[in-house]
C-alpha cells in the first residue's frame, strides 16, 4: 500500500522537481503482484549484455555483472521522475554497435570507442529533444532510408550469430530449437489463434522471449552444449572496483578522431530510438483511453533528457553497447496490457513500471538466480539477436512501398551491413537524391505515412 492517494480522474500524487515528478514505491504507489513475478523472468535478458561487454569491450565478467546492475538502477529513473514507459536498450542498434566495436581491438581502444558512443547518444538525445529537431529529422527522413538502417542492422544481427565459428555452429541444438520456439510463439499466425482459445496458450504467449529462452537452457544442458550451472547462494555485491578500472578515468577518453567515428552509429541508434518512441507513445495512448481513473502526462521532452542522463552516467561510468534507450518495448507492452483491465488490476501506471523493474532489479542481486543464468548467458543473447533481426528487418521491409524504395533500402542495408554506419548512411543519401526524387531541387510531397508519424509524436 502506498501513503498517498489518488482520487478517480487525477494525477498520482508525487513531489515535484523541476520539470520532473518524484514518485517513490510505498509512499506514492503500491508495487503490482504479477509485475513483480515477471520482473523475475524478464531479468537474465539484461544479463545478455554480459557476453557482449566480454567479447567486444573486453570487459571482466565481474565488471559486466555490475554494469548490469547499475543499468537496472538507471531504468528506475523513468517511473520514478514521471516517464510511465519502461526503459531499456536500444535493442536493434546493438548489430550496429557491435559492427562500429570491431573496428577496435578489444580492451582500452574499444572502451574509448564504446565511452564515445555512448556520450554522442546522449548529447544528441538532449540536443534533439531539447530543439525538437529530433522529431523533424525521423518524421522528414524517407522510408528508403529508415528501412535501410532497420534491415542493415536486421541483416547483422542474424549474419553474427550463424556467421562460421558462431554460436549456430557451437551450439547448433539449443539455438535451432530456441529459436523455432521463440518464433513460433511470438511472430506465428497459428500460435495467435491458438493465443485467443487456450488459456495455457495466453500464458506462454504474455511472457514473451523468456518460454524460448527457458526450452533452449534445458535442451542446452541436456545435449552438453553448455554446462551445468553452479548454483551458489547470497547475494550479488557490484564489484564496484573491478568496473572502474574499465572506465575513461583510469584507460582514457577518447580522442577527437574517435568521437567523430562514433556519430554516425549515435544519430542512426536515435533513429531507431526515435521509432521506439513511436510505438510506446501509441501503446500509451490506446492503454490511457481505457483507464479514465488515471491522469497520465507523456513528457517526450522528460523522456529525452533522462535518456541524456543514463546514457551520460553509463559512458562515464558503466558503459555497455546495449545503449540506454528511452523504451523496452515488450515489457511497456506487457504492462499496458494488464492496465487497461482497471485500477484493481494496476492502480497506476507507475505502480506497474516500477514493479517490473524492481522486481529485474532485484533478482540480478540474487546469487542463486544470477549463477543458475550465468553458463547459458550466450543463449539469451542470441535469441535477443536473432528476434531483433526478424523484426528489423519485417518493418523496414514493411515501409517500402515501390520497386525504387526497395533497391535504394536494399543497397543500403548491404553496404551498412558490410562497412558500417558511415559508408551506409552516405550512399543511402547519395541512392536517393538521384534515383527516388521526384524533384532534385525541390521539396518532396507528405505521404500520408508521414503526416501520420507526426501526429503521433
Amino acid at each position: 500500500m502506498a501513503i498517498y492517494k489518488r482520487k478517480d480522474g487525477e494525477e498520482q500524487p508525487y513531489w515535484k522537481l523541476g520539470p520532473f515528478q518524484i514518485r517513490l514505491p510505498f509512499v506514492h504507489f503500491r508495487l503490482e503482484t504479477p509485475e513483480l513475478i515477471q520482473g523475475f523472468v524478464l531479468f537474465s535478458i539484461g544479463l545478455a549484455v554480459i557476453p557482449l561487454l566480454q567479447n567486444y569491450v573486453g570487459f571482466s565478467y565481474e565488471a559486466a555483472l555490475a554494469v548490469a546492475i547499475i543499468y537496472l538502477i538507471t531504468m528506475l529513473m523513468g517511473p520514478v521522475m514521471g516517464v510511465p514507459l519502461v526503459p531499456g536498450f536500444i535493442t536493434a542498434a546493438i548489430p550496429l554497435v557491435i559492427i562500429f566495436l570491431g573496428n577496435f581491438e578489444p580492451g582500452p581502444e574499444a572502451i574509448k570507442a564504446l565511452v564515445a558512443l555512448q556520450l554522442s547518444v546522449a548529447f544528441i538525445f538532449l540536443i534533439l529533444g531539447i530543439t525538437g529537431l529530433g522529431r523533424i529529422i525521423v518524421t522528414k527522413l524517407p522510408n528508403s532510408l529508415k528501412a535501410g538502417i532497420l534491415i542493415g542492422a536486421g541483416i547483422a544481427a542474424i549474419h553474427g550469430e550463424i556467421v562460421e565459428g558462431g554460436r549456430l555452429a557451437n551450439t547448433p541444438i539449443s539455438l535451432i530449437v530456441g529459436t523455432l520456439v521463440c518464433f513460433y510463439v511470438m511472430f506465428s499466425k497459428s500460435f495467435q489463434n491458438l493465443y485467443k482459445k487456450n488459456k495455457i496458450a495466453r500464458i506462454i504467449g504474455n511472457f514473451g522471449i523468456m518460454p524460448a529462452i527457458i526450452v533452449a537452457i534445458v535442451i542446452g544442458w541436456t545435449t552438453r552444449e553448455y554446462p551445468a550451472p553452479t548454483v551458489e547462494w547470497g547475494f550479488v555485491v557490484p564489484n564496484l572496483a573491478e568496473l572502474w578500472s574499465f572506465t575513461p578515468f583510469v584507460v582514457g577518453f577518447p580522442s577527437l578522431s574517435i568521437v567523430l567515428m562514433a556519430i554516425p552509429t549515435a544519430l542512426l541508434a536515435y533513429i531507431i530510438a526515435y521509432g521506439d518512441i513511436v510505438v510506446g507513445s501509441s501503446l500509451f495512448k490506446k492503454a490511457s483511453e481505457y483507464r479514465k481513473d488515471e491522469k497520465v502526462d507523456l513528457s517526450l521532452s522528460n523522456m529525452h533528457t533522462l535518456t541524456f542522463i543514463r546514457n551520460f552516467i553509463h559512458a562515464l561510468f558503466a558503459p555497455h553497447p546495449g545503449l540506454a534507450g528511452p523504451i523496452f518495448t515488450a515489457g511497456t507492452a506487457s504492462v499496458m496490457e494488464r492496465y487497461k483491465y482497471g485500477r484493481n488490476a494496476m492502480d497506476s501506471i507507475y505502480s506497474g513500471t516500477a514493479s517490473l523493474i524492481l522486481a529485474m532489479l532485484f533478482a540480478n542481486i540474487l546469487l542463486p538466480l544470477v549463477s543458475l543464468f550465468q553458463p547459458v548467458l550466450p543463449i539469451a543473447l542470441s535469441l535477443t539477436l536473432l528476434i531483433t533481426g526478424y523484426l528489423c528487418i519485417s518493418i523496414g521491409i514493411e515501409q517500402l512501398k515501390n520497386n525504387t524504395e526497395r533497391g535504394v533500402a536494399g543497397v543500403m542495408a548491404i553496404v551498412l551491413f558490410a562497412y558500417g554506419a558511415t559508408y551506409g548512411l552516405v550512399i543511402g543519401i547519395i541512392l536517393y537524391w538521384i534515383i527516388q526524387k521526384t524533384r532534385l531541387f525541390g521539396r518532396e510531397d507528405e505521404t500520408a505515412e508521414t503526416k501520420e508519424l507526426e501526429k503521433i509524436s
